[in-house]
């Protein structure tokens, strides 16, 4: 089921926001110490008592060939936000030191305490013939980490060969 309409009651009428593609709006509780680093268009809407900055990912590789990696959101401030992640979400409490290997594009979000980096898929035949790309995005915890299901470019590439183009 989607929950892609979200509704808050407060102060003397009621909210509604709804997000642009078939998914999860979930909030995200911001105070001192507790900041969110989020794929580059998750943020949906916050409190006025949240900040909202571009997070730059400065390594390297993270920019060449990380993709969502490189230039991503950064949520800090005070307050509550909301981010829009694409299809189901899944959340891993990572501890110190445990990592996380994925596809960059399942990245949604993670806290700040959480390091990000690229590394390159190993093995000639998995470059070639995997059909997952070259890189992978290592998640080292501790912090919250949140991948989503389906993200749009996925949806896009396997509805791709089933849309008529004229002929």
């Amino acid at each position: 089921m989607f929950q892609n309409i979200y509704t808050a009651q407060g102060g003397p009428g009621m909210i509604a926001f709804g997000s642009s593609f078939p998914g999860k709006i979930v909030p995200i509780e911001l105070g001192p110490g507790k900041q969110w680093i989020l794929q580059k268009s998750a943020f949906l809407a916050s409190e006025a008592g949240v900040k909202l900055d571009i997070f730059f990912n400065q390594k390297l590789g993270t920019g060449l060939f990380g993709g969502e990696g490189f230039i991503m959101q950064r949520l800090s401030g005070t307050g509550i936000a909301f981010a829009e992640i694409d299809g189901e979400m899944i959340e891993y409490d990572l501890q110190a030191g445990q990592q996380l290997v994925v596809d960059t594009g399942y990245v949604a979000g993670f806290e700040s305490s959480v390091s990000m980096n690229i590394q390159q898929v190993s093995g000639l035949k998995n470059k070639l013939l995997g059909g997952e790309g070259l890189f992978n995005t290592v998640l080292t915890g501790p912090g919250r980490v949140w991948l989503q299901t389906m993200p749009i470019y996925g949806v896009a590439g396997a509805i791709a060969p089933y849309i008529v183009t004229g002929n």
